[in-house]
């Protein structure tokens, strides 16, 4: 892998079970809810419910002012240790996002998210990433990551 190529990662601690943090992250309502900012909208494919190993979704989304459209797979599934989504179609060059779920206690879930990805447009996209695409997308991730926390230990505290 090249190393130049940005990753970003984000870990949250979260009071509840890892199957639950799990399928909220792969839940497309939860998703919508979630991203309410840029108005996520899934407009085929899997477009309510969970998602599973190779099922895909194709969102519609507004980024940078810009309404964008991105498909992406499940490509990897092991409840409730690990699942990725990629890519298949939509404005990055490529990119694999890696959802992992540690048991860290009874009850609680150590959450950790990876998007490795490579911006279109060759050296444009590097400075891109480097003026404000990385920053941009690990707070997108983060907000995304709290709001799934936030619903997983209300409903954990509901049980």
């Amino acid at each position: 892998m090249d190393e130049s190529l940005p990753i970003i990662r984000t870990e949250l601690l979260v009071q509840a079970p890892r199957e639950l943090c799990f399928d909220l992250s792969r839940d497309i309502d939860l998703h919508v809810q979630s991203t309410a900012k840029t108005r996520e909208c899934p407009i085929s494919g899997v477009t309510t419910g969970l998602i599973n190993l190779n099922e895909e979704v194709t969102w519609e989304a507004t980024h940078f002012l810009v309404r964008q459209k991105l498909t992406s797979r499940i490509t990897a599934f092991a409840r409730p240790e690990h699942f990725r989504d990629s890519q298949v179609r939509g404005a990055f060059a490529r990119f694999d996002h890696d959802h992992f779920f540690y048991a860290n206690g009874p009850g609680s879930t150590h959450m950790v998210d990876q998007f490795d990805f490579t911006s279109p447009f060759g050296w444009l996209g590097r400075v891109a990433d480097f003026l404000f695409l990385k920053r941009y997308m690990r707070h997108f991730l983060m907000q995304r990551s709290l709001f799934i926390k936030k619903t997983a230990e209300e409903r954990s505290r509901i049980s």
